[in-house]
């Protein structure tokens, strides 16, 4: 009988959950229209993972982790996010608040011709919590190079999502989104990220004591 497969991080003995919320900070990923049902690039369990990351943007807000919000540029009058259209603005009920910075990228990496690094060194902190979309492009870019730059990082799947991809293998046959966002999490699990499950797994691991108390409704 074959072993049963187990991640590098388990392995090594990383940690399997993420440190306390005065040590982190949460980074938003492309949450933008274009990704919604009438956008041009629609994912699959998009709504339900825009009420996650609201749950997550309370969750950090309440407890004043930092929150750099992310989003993508295109150049003018490209067919997908393009900057001036309507697709390219934040997701109604994820907009900033004041003090929390809006950061502009061009490459599926958000560190990459960014800013991003030198804001978050500036507030000290050394743990990441990664959300928003797609899971299998820029969120797995960005939580891939943020374990270059030295950061522990938390992706909470059910804050992220995807979409049915063509496999350049077996005729071009569809992979459905289900599998790749299976894939791509595993992938980050193996020794990229600690992955959560949601929302309220993720307050529990800050707060063990007070549970699903963490989140609000």
């Amino acid at each position: 009988m074959s072993p049963t497969p187990r991640s590098l991080r388990q392995i090594a003995g990383a940690p399997s959950t993420p440190g306390s919320p005065d040590h982190v900070a949460l980074v938003l990923i492309d949450h933008q229209r274009e990704y919604l049902p009438d956008g041009g690039l629609p994912l699959a369990g998009i709504e339900a993972a825009v009420t996650e990351i609201g749950r997550l943007l309370d969750l950090a807000r309440r407890h004043g982790m930092p929150v750099f919000h992310v989003v993508h540029h295109a150049r003018p009058g490209a067919p997908l996010f393009d900057p001036g259209g309507p697709a390219v603005r934040i997701i109604a009920g994820l907009e900033p608040d004041a003090d929390e910075a809006v950061i502009a990228k061009s490459l599926p990496n958000a560190f990459a011709g960014t800013d991003l690094h030198d804001r978050v060194q500036a507030t000290g902190r050394r743990e990441l919590i990664v959300t928003g979309f797609a899971t299998h492009m820029c969120v797995s870019s960005t939580v891939r190079a943020a374990l270059d730059l030295g950061y522990r990082t938390t992706v909470v799947a059910s804050a992220t999502a995807t979409r049915d991809l063509p496999s350049p293998l077996r005729g071009g046959v569809i992979v459905p989104a289900e599998v790749v966002q299976q894939g791509t999490l595993a992938a980050l699990a193996d020794r990229f990220a600690i992955v959560v499950p949601d929302a309220e797994a993720l307050a529990r691991a800050l707060h063990p004591e007070a549970g699903c108390k963490a989140i609000s409704t």
